[in-house]
Parts: structure tokens; sequence; C-alpha cells
């Protein structure tokens, strides 16, 4: 027989779906568990195209004992046999083995994934291993249905994909918790006459970063193509270590020229809900799955901490509820004058306008008050960045935040401010080196005009999708303070 006549391999996800049965049928994958005795044994299958496993019945009689006793938790295997359809409950089809060939053993002493439950943190010690774990495949799997979801939204909206660079000499929030890039010698640091870092000795000449955020360069695009996004890695070296951060994460950040505020906010309320649409459309079973997970950890948190709404029903909360919009000034008010700030529930106790809200305060106005998602607008100019456009009251700039059921801020963004002289003060004022920025200026000295744009943190998007509770679960190798290991 030629490679060409051989049996191709079926994908298990489309076996389960099959029903040519008496069909002969070769399928491949890792083995979750097996269990039998001396008559018949029965191996479950799963080569990550589903959550499902595929059950394939091994009869001693024709698979011989050695390579039974090889299908261990781990191993990967090919299997050549027949489909027939199911005699047991949970499945509808099942293999009839005729053959198995051992493609890779694992040594059940040494392989740490047995048929157990393992702690999140013991996974995150394996995250090399942990994605072949029906948790990490689920969300693998529902982190490119998000992916595709994000570039067919903004495809099909008539936007430009722009790839903005890595490596760059700005910080866009001027937060100045950048990674360096550099090729000096750290053991020989080249110095000027004043004592300083030679930059100019370096590979670029000048001091160079990892992208904080592709937005001033996303800018740049927009006022040429009118309507683009980015999608890509970001960085932060900010040493913290908390479930909601990590040192390198993907963002997702549209600009659009002649976009108001409020367009943005159409724009960023109809994106959301186009993306949890697709999710509980095309990853059904994994959802599912990650629901069941989700309602049985909620079982073990306080009572006054668990989410009122199953993972299913915050996905449909956010797909079926039109945003509710509200001044920050307005928000002030209702988290001022709530029962959890007057008997001091609050971990930061609202006293008046001008506080930085928190997640606490976010989540109170989404799962409280309005019990929506809420879009909040018009902040105080003293706790936004540099380029918000600023309003004509003079204490608030054009900024938005799109606020979640469990999570608080899922989206930021801001109308930019594009008059010229509006932008020198604000730049001078906040300590932003205007001549290093003249490449942004030029953007508003020719042929400026009103434009927005906001940022989703991907993996922000992914713990809310998911259900899961630490970013570090959601993205396949985290970054985080001390943590480089793959």
């Amino acid at each position: 027989m030629t490679e060409k006549q051989k049996t191709k391999r079926t994908k298990i996800k489309h076996a389960l779906e099959s029903s040519e049965f008496g069909t002969g049928i070769v399928v491949k994958g890792w083995v979750r568990t097996r269990r039998g005795n001396k008559n018949v044994n029965f191996i479950a299958l799963n080569d990550g195209s589903t959550i499902n496993n595929l059950q394939i019945v091994a009869d001693p009689a024709i698979i011989d004992e050695e390579t039974i006793k090889r299908c261990t938790t781990g191993a990967c295997i090919s299997v050549d046999g027949e489909l027939i359809e199911s005699q047991g409950a949970g499945q509808s089809v099942e293999v009839n083995a005729k053959a198995i060939e051992i493609l890779g053993d694992a040594d059940p002493e040494t392989y740490p994934l047995q048929a157990k439950r393992h702690s999140m943190e013991f996974m995150r010690d394996i995250a090399h291993l942990r994605v072949r774990t029906n948790t990490f495949s689920a969300i693998y799997r529902v982190r490119h249905a998000m992916i595709f979801a994000v570039h067919k939204f903004f495809n099909e909206k008539g936007f430009y994909n722009v790839h903005t660079p890595i490596i760059t000499a700005s910080d866009a929030e001027g937060a100045g918790e950048t990674f360096k890039v550099t090729t000096l010698d750290l053991n020989n640091v080249p110095k000027t006459e004043e004592g300083e870092v030679d930059y100019k000795q370096d590979f670029f000449e000048k001091e160079a970063n990892l992208t904080v955020s592709g937005q001033l360069e996303g800018e740049l695009a927009a006022l040429a193509l009118s309507e683009i996004y980015t999608f890509g890695p970001t960085f932060r070296a900010e040493n913290s270590n908390t479930t909601r951060h990590l040192a390198e994460f993907w963002m997702i950040e549209p600009e659009m020229a002649f976009y108001d505020l409020s367009d943005s906010m159409d724009l960023a309320e109809e994106m959301l809900q186009f993306l949890v649409t697709y999710a509980l459309e095309n990853c059904k079973d994994d959802l599912e799955f990650l629901n069941k997970r989700a309602i049985e950890e909620e079982k073990t948190k306080p009572q006054n901490e668990r989410n009122e709404l199953t993972l299913i029903e915050r996905l449909e909360f956010v797909k079926d509820n039109e945003f509710v919009r509200l001044s920050y000034t307005d928000a002030i008010d209702i988290l001022r004058n709530s029962k959890p700030n007057k008997k001091k529930k609050f971990q930061y106790i609202i006293e008046g306008w001008g506080a930085d809200l928190q997640s606490e305060h976010e989540r109170y106005l989404v799962e409280k008050h309005f019990k929506k998602p809420v879009i909040l607008f018009d902040y105080p100019n003293e706790i936004k960045a540099f380029y918000m456009r600023q309003n004509d009251d003079g204490k608030t700039v054009g900024a938005m935040d799109i606020l979640f059921p469990g999570i608080g801020e899922i989206v930021g963004g801001s109308q930019r401010e594009e008059r010229l002289d509006k932008l020198q003060e604000r730049m001078e004022a906040m300590g932003i080196p205007v001549e290093e920025m003249s490449w942004y200026l030029d953007t508003r000295r020719f042929g400026s005009t009103p434009h927005s744009g906001f940022g989703l943190g991907f993996e922000r998007m992914m713990l809310f999708v998911t259900g899961m509770t630490n970013i570090r679960d959601v993205i396949p190798f985290p970054r985080t303070p001390g943590n480089a290991e793959y």
C-alpha cells in the first residue's frame, strides 16, 4: 500500500460528529485515561480538536498486552480501527481498535499530569504541559476563536490592520515603566563626559524600549487610512504580582479619523457584543465546560465575593443588554451616596469628585446599581493621559471606560486631542518632551481632524469570556516578575 492509499487521520472532533458506522478510521492523540480488565480496555483519547474525548475500545485478543500497558495517561498513540455506535452513556460513537501504535511513551512515574484535579498554582509551574488538560485546552481554543473574531469584526467594518513597532523610542502612557532595548555591553557601559549612558553608541543611537502601546503610531495611520486597528504584544515593566497584571500582553487598539467620543463608544459596544456573541455561537462545548468549572470555583469563595451570574449568564448579560452611558461626575454621585460607601464597605471610600475609581466601584455600578454594562465618560484630566481631548469645562477630558460584570474596566479610550496648541500645552504641563514627539505633533500641524480610539486588553477579554480569575491562566506563557521560563 502506498502512502497515498493509507487511511488519512481523522480529527477526533470530526469523528465524534460522524455517523458513518462500520467504516475504517485512523485517529491520533494523547491518552487521557485508560480503564478496563482482562477482557476489554477503554482508552479516552484527545487530540486537542475538541474538549470531548473519543473512546477507544481495545480488545486484548486483538491488541497485545504490552501495547495496552503502554497506553498510559499522557502517551501519544495512533489507532487504526472501525467507527461504531457507542453502547455506553456520554458518547454516541467509539472506535474498535484493530491496531494501536505507540508514538510516544509517557512514564506514569514521572508524567506530572495524572487523572486527578491539579491546582492552578501547580499548572502555572508546568505551563509547558498544562495545555494538555481540559481547562487549558479549552482556554486555548477559545483564545483562537476570539483572535479570529477580532480580525473578522474589523475586516467586515472596513478597517485596516496595521503592525505598529514593538521596539520604540516613545512611551505612550508617560509612565516610564518600560523594558529597555539595548546592545550595549552591560559589563562595560559607555558613558558620556557627563557620566550618563552614551546611547549614541547603542544600536539605535538613542534610548529604546519595548512598546507599551501601539496607539500613537496607530494614530499616524488612521490620519491617512481613516480606520485602522492594531493587534499586537505590549510590555509593561511594572513590578506587580497580582491576578490582573502581566509584563507581556496583547492589545487591540483601533484608531478612527472623523470619530468623536460618542462614535468611539458605539464602535466599542458593537465590538464587545460581537466578540461575546461569536464565543457563545462557536465555542459552545468549551464554554459549557468552563461554565461548570467556574460554578465549582465560586463555591469555594466567601459568600460576599461570589458572582451572582454564572459565566454563560454573564456572557448573555453583555450580549443582550444595551450599555448604560454615564458621566464620571454622575457616577461619583451614585457611588458617594451608595450603601457600601456610606457603611464604609468599600475598601476605597469615595470622598468626592476627582477620585480614581477602583474595580470595586466599577463592579458596583455594573452589577448592583444598573445591572447592565456601563460606559463611563468625561473623566478628570488629572487622572488621564496627555493625548486625550480637553473638554470645554477646563477640568475633564473626553475619555471613556467600559465596565463589565465580574471584571470592572475592560476597555479604555478617548477622543484624541487634535488641536496643536492644546496638545502642546498639555504635553509641557505633564513633562512630555515636545521636541522628541515632533513626529506625533506633525499630524496636528498638517491636516488635523477630530479622531478617536480605544484599547482592549486581549487577556482581560479572555478572563471575561473564559471565567478564569487569574490573567496568567489565559495566556500560553505568562511573563511576570521573576518568570520568563520558556
